[in-house]
C-alpha cells in the first residue's frame, strides 16, 4: 500500500514493488432509510485534536528484527494478552524496495496497553518471517486488511495479487498467538463487483462478527457493504449473510446494498468499541483519515457524522494530527471514543515508510 501525499508526484507503489520483484506485480438504524436517502455523505465534523505518541516501526524500532521498513501494523490483542502488529510489505536494507521482501509479517509488543506499545519481539524469533507463503512471483503480494481475535483464536484476512489488482482474498487462523497460521478459505476478487476484496471485522457480543467490505483500489469509487457471520463459522464463505435493501425494507439475506455513499476508499477498520461500533478509514477525496461512531452495525451511516482524525500535510510541517502522506488508521485495542489510538502509516520516500501511533482527542458519539 502507498500513502497519498499532497507534496507532489513520486513513483507509484505498484511500480516500486514491480521493480523489487523484477517483474509485474431487521434491526433499527438503516431499516428506516432507503439507500441514498442522503444524497452525499455527511460533511466531516469539526476536526479533532491529536498528537503522535511514537514511531512503532523504523530502523531504530524494528531494524533488529529485519523489518526496518514496513507499514500498516494492524493491531490485534492476542489471547495471551500481548499485542500483535500485522504489517504489510516489509523490506530490509536501505529502504523500500530493498532485499528480503516479505508480506505479511508480525511484530509484537509484550505490553498491550495503548500507552505503552513498544515492539520487543516478532513472529519468527529474532527475525520477522512471512506469516504465510508468498513468493512475490510476478510482483504479487499478500496485503493484510484485518487481524482480530475471537476467544483463543486469531484470524487474518489477506488480499492477494499484484497490488490494486486483487485476484482473490483469503482467510487464515492461528491458535498460538499468531506464531503459525492455517489456511481456511478464499473469495474471488470480482465478487460483488470487487466490493468484497477488502474486509474488516467487528467482533460483537451477540455471537456474530459484522463485516464491512469494499474494493481495494484507491482510484475506484465503490460502495461499502455489510455482512454478518457467526463466530463459529468465520471460515465458511456460505455463512456470510448480506444486509440489503429490497421491497422497501432493509433485511439480512437481501442482496447486499451499499450502506453509505460511494467514494474512493483507502484502508478501513471496523470495531465493536466503547459500547457501540467504530469505523475508521482513509478518505481519498478530500484526503484525510476519518471516523464514525454509531450504536449498531446496521445504524444509518448516511447520516452518522464523519469526524476527521488525521489531516494531511507536507514533510517538514508535521505536528499535532497533521501527517505527511498518511494512510491506514487502524484502531488500537483498548481505545475509546474519547481516547482513540490509531496505527497510522506513512510513506513518501524510500526512508520515510513506517507505522506510527497517534492519539486523537475531542471525538464525540
Amino acid at each position: 500500500m502507498h500513502g497519498p501525499t499532497p507534496s507532489g508526484p513520486r513513483p507509484s507503489r505498484r511500480a516500486l514493488l514491480r521493480g523489487a520483484a523484477g517483474g509485474g506485480l431487521a434491526l433499527t438504524g438503516l431499516a428506516a432509510a432507503a439507500p441514498g436517502a442522503s444524497a452525499t455523505a455527511q460533511a466531516p465534523g469539526a476536526r479533532a485534536t491529536g498528537a503522535k505518541v511514537r514511531d512503532l516501526t523504523g530502523p531504530a524500532q524494528t531494524g533488529r528484527f529485519g523489518a526496518p521498513w514496513t507499514d500498516l501494523g494492524i493491531p490485534a490483542r492476542c489471547p495471551d494478552g500481548s499485542m500483535l502488529l500485522v504489517c504489510g510489505d516489509t523490506f530490509d536494507g536501505g529502504g523500500v524496495g530493498g532485499p528480503d521482501w516479505r508480506s505479511p509479517v508480525g511484530l509484537r509488543s509484550s505490553n498491550a496497553d495503548p500507552a505503552a506499545l513498544t515492539v520487543d519481539g516478532c513472529v519468527g524469533g529474532g527475525r520477522a518471517v512471512g506469516l504465510v507463503p508468498e513468493g512475490h512471483e510476478g510482483g504479487t503480494t499478500a496485503i493484510p486488511s484485518d487481524v482480530f481475535t475471537v476467544g483463543s483464536t486469531m484470524y487474518m484476512h489477506l488480499m492477494r495479487g499484484v497490488i490494486y489488482r486483487t485476484h482473490h482474498s483469503d482467510f487464515w487462523r492461528s491458535d498460538d498467538n499468531g506464531e503459525t497460521w492455517q489456511y481456511l478459505c478464499q473469495w474471488p476478487g470480482d465478487q460483488y463487483g470487487g466490493q468484497f476484496q477488502q474486509k474488516t471485522y467487528a467482533v460483537a457480543d451477540d455471537g456474530y462478527c459484522y463485516v464491512l467490505s469494499t474494493v481495494f483500489n484507491r482510484d475506484i469509487t465503490s460502495g461499502l457493504l455489510l455482512h454478518r457471520v457467526g463466530q463459529d463459522a468465520l471460515g465458511n464463505p456460505a455463512a456470510y449473510e448480506p444486509w440489503g435493501y429490497a421491497g422497501g425494507a432493509w433485511a439480512w439475506g437481501n442482496p447486499p446494498t451499499a450502506v453509505t455513499a460511494a467514494r474512493r476508499w483507502g484502508e478501513i477498520c471496523f470495531r465493536a468499541m466503547d459500547g457501540g461500533y467504530a469505523l475508521s478509514w482513509l478518505n481519498m477525496a478530500p484526503l484525510d483519515l476519518r471516523a464514525q461512531f454509531f450504536p449498531l452495525p446496521t445504524s444509518n451511516l448516511f447520516t452518522t457524522p464523519e469526524q476527521t482524525t488525521i489531516v494531511p500535510t507536507v514533510p517538514g510541517r508535521e505536528g499535532g494530527n497533521a501527517v505527511a502522506s498518511p494512510y491506514g488508521g487502524f484502531i488500537v485495542p483498548g481505545s475509546t471514543v474519547g481516547d482513540l489510538h490509531l496505527a497510522v502509516s506513512q510513506w513518501y520516500d524510500a526512508q520515510n515508510y513506517r507505522v506510527m501511533q497517534y492519539r486523537i482527542n475531542g471525538l464525540t458519539r
